[in-house]
């Protein structure tokens, strides 16, 4: 299945182009081969992308989070341009890959990742880390980080059944650092290899 350009949708998802401002991304432009599913998806997507009730930074943290563990370099630069943008610096950025226990991160944040790593892992959050999210996130928030992660599972495991390619416009807004074969070393290393 490869994505379809968006003169090619089904005129029901007209409101997704233009959404988009006429540029859908690639991960939409697969979607579209399935237009009841991207329709279904469409509100969701959208209420998501924006962090829910979470502030920009914390979404962003929870979706770099999911990317490293599975390994999805699609969402990874997308969401490292959506970092940075956030306000999140490019070695807070890295950190996410060393993980919850790196040094570096405060308490709520090494919490946040921590969170995400038993919902990947356990496919819950522990009774402890819930205890410590909710020293700084509502329920609300909380349900949302649960929502996020499934959500950008689901992303990409679809992108690694179809792969798509990052857009141009996202990778040269990217640091020049930031490539597909250093996201590849970046996990290596955090593995051990």
């Amino acid at each position: 299945m490869n994505p379809l350009p968006p003169e090619r949708w089904d005129p029901s998802l007209q409101h997704i182009i233009d959404d988009m401002h006429g540029r859908p991304i690639h991960i939409h432009c697969l979607l579209a081969n399935h237009p009841a599913l991207l329709q279904a998806w469409w509100n969701y997507r959208m209420y998501s992308v924006g962090g829910g009730d979470l502030e920009q930074r914390e979404c962003e943290l929870v979706v770099l989070r999911v990317a490293v563990h599975m390994q999805a370099w699609y969402e990874w630069a997308a969401h490292v341009d959506r970092g940075l943008a956030a306000g999140l610096t490019l070695a807070e950025i890295y950190r996410v890959v060393a993980g919850p226990d790196a040094d570096e991160w405060n308490d709520n944040d090494s919490t946040l990742l921590k969170a995400v790593d038993e919902l990947v892992s356990k496919h819950h959050i522990d009774p402890a880390t819930q205890t410590g999210l909710e020293t700084f996130l509502s329920e609300r928030q909380v349900i949302d980080i649960i929502s996020l992660q499934g959500m950008y599972v689901t992303i990409a495991c679809i992108i690694g059944t179809w792969p798509v390619e990052i857009e141009e416009h996202v990778l040269r807004r990217l640091p020049d650092e930031v490539t597909e074969e250093s996201f590849r070393a970046l996990l290596s290393a955090a593995n051990g290899h």
